[in-house]
């Protein structure tokens, strides 16, 4: 396992068996010491069980976004219960760093299987990760991203973005 999925798992199950939020692992190697947005995903039995991230950075390193982001994945997705202690070794993890999103003109700029994509409108903002199971058009893409943001779907006054992720297993 990756180091990132590793911290992420550190995270959860520290969390979930004894309350307590980690500290970064020191020393910070230069990979845990850069700035990104992260999203955490968490697996049972191959079905999607958590995932929270961050569109853009929030903490001071990578270290602290995945400490964050995967106590959150296990808490706070407000799609699924909270984790269960029972539940720990069932899960597989990974994590997504995301690059810095780059405003589209065209929708020929996209490709659900290399980019993700962030669609705004006001202060409404969806983002859906690339290379997803089931999302192989530009157009479910934009759909799905839409439909999270709280936008309409036929929507087509909306800003934008596009992004790559490094995924780590």
């Amino acid at each position: 396992m990756h180091a990132f999925p590793a911290l992420a798992k550190q995270a959860i199950e520290e969390y979930i068996r004894h309350h307590r939020v980690i500290d970064p692992p020191p020393p910070l190697s230069p990979e845990m010491q850069a700035r990104a947005g992260v999203f955490v995903s968490l697996k049972k039995q191959g079905e999607l069980r958590g995932c929270i991230g961050t569109f853009s950075p929030v903490c001071d390193n990578l270290s602290a976004e995945i400490i964050r982001n995967a106590i959150a994945a296990a808490t706070e997705d407000p799609r699924f219960m909270r984790l269960r202690e029972s539940e720990l070794e069932q899960l597989a993890y990974s994590v997504d760093v995301l690059s810095a999103p780059v405003k589209i003109r065209t929708l020929d700029e996209l490709d659900p299987k290399k980019y993700g994509v962030i669609v705004a409108k006001g202060g409404r903002r969806g983002l859906l990760l690339p290379d997803l199971a089931g999302v192989d058009t530009v157009e479910r893409q934009l759909a799905i991203t839409k439909s999270k943001a709280g936008i309409d779907p036929s929507e087509t006054d909306v800003e934008i973005y596009k992004f790559t992720v490094d995924r780590y297993y």
